[in-house]
């Protein structure tokens, strides 16, 4: 009870207390030990995502540093040359024994002059040769030359390249290059890669593929997937594209075996050295490949399309 305003003590204020309500106590002891609790299951946690979280953490950092993303990285590969001269032993004895191996290394895509090879590169994107060069005689038949296809309708060429895929986009490609070859080159194929890559549908690969296989010009090197999975494999190169992996690759070779080079690495690639499991064992560049066997030793399923 609170004292009344006569007495001569200071007054007390007035309970808060809501009649019927007992008053409640916190329970320090009990918050303590499920705080305790939770603090230890988190670092439980943290102790066992750590190397894992390391792990993502070291490969988005080398990542960065190669300018890739971590879905475009070059894989690893072991013992990779780090130096020009180390990648220079490398091409140099690369280059003799594939020549050795390949001697009739050749374009596999058939053609007898330069605008049919400029249509049958333009179909090999997404393709195989073989498809295109069951598509091409019926092609080359009905247009024979730039002036009968640039007078072609679309839907026609459609029909005849619709099993090489894209065959939409592959048709108004042809129809475009034939019409602006009539209308900017009087029908003739042009001989330099500025000209070439402003053809519709030809990018630097297929300007390089006419320069040095229908005018025997090294002016580049054709970097299709199987040159590119090489190119990795053997430690030549890091670069994630191809325009970089060609930067890198032509100042390892001679400038007359570009042409060349482009053919023994894709032969290589189509008969031994695949993209899942390489054959490795009977490779003949198995001594000096930084990255001979490591698929067999890591299992191709854990490592990308790129590497082995």
């Amino acid at each position: 009870m609170a004292r009344s305003g006569g007495g001569s003590g200071p007054r007390q204020p007035l309970s808060v207390k809501k009649p019927g309500t007992r008053a409640t106590k916190t329970p320090t002891k009990a918050v303590s030990k499920a705080a305790s609790k939770a603090a230890s299951k988190a670092a439980t946690n943290a102790m066992t995502t750590a190397p894992e979280t390391s792990t993502l953490r070291r490969g988005a950092s080398r990542a960065k540093s190669n300018g890739q993303k971590p879905s475009q990285k070059a894989p690893t590969v072991a013992k990779s040359p780090r130096t020009k001269a180390g990648k220079q032993v490398i091409a140099s004895v690369a280059l003799e024994r594939l020549l050795a191996e390949y001697p009739d290394a050749h374009c596999e895509l058939d053609y007898r002059n330069a605008f049919e090879l400029v249509c049958a590169t333009i179909l090999s994107a997404q393709c195989t040769d073989v498809r295109v060069n069951m598509v091409t005689p019926e092609l080359f038949a009905r247009y024979p030359d730039a002036a009968a296809l640039a007078a072609a309708a679309p839907e026609d060429v459609e029909a005849i390249v619709r099993t090489t895929g894209f065959f939409r986009a592959k048709a108004k490609s042809l129809v475009g290059m034939a019409r602006r070859l009539e209308t900017q080159h009087h029908g003739q194929v042009p001989q330099t890669i500025a000209e070439l890559v402003l053809l519709p549908g030809v990018g630097r690969k297929t300007a390089n593929v006419v320069l040095g296989n229908a005018f025997g010009i090294n002016e580049g090197i054709v970097v299709d997937t199987h040159v590119q999975r090489l190119a990795r494999r053997l430690g030549l190169t890091r670069e994630p594209d191809p325009v970089g992996i060609e930067r890198e690759l032509m100042p390892l070779f001679p400038r007359e075996r570009w042409a060349i080079l482009s053919h023994l690495l894709i032969w290589h690639g189509r008969r031994l050295c695949f993209a899942r499991k390489p054959q490795c064992p009977t490779c003949s560049l198995r001594d000096v490949c930084p990255s001979a066997d490591i698929e067999a030793s890591a299992g191709s399923a854990d490592l990308p399309a790129g590497h082995g």
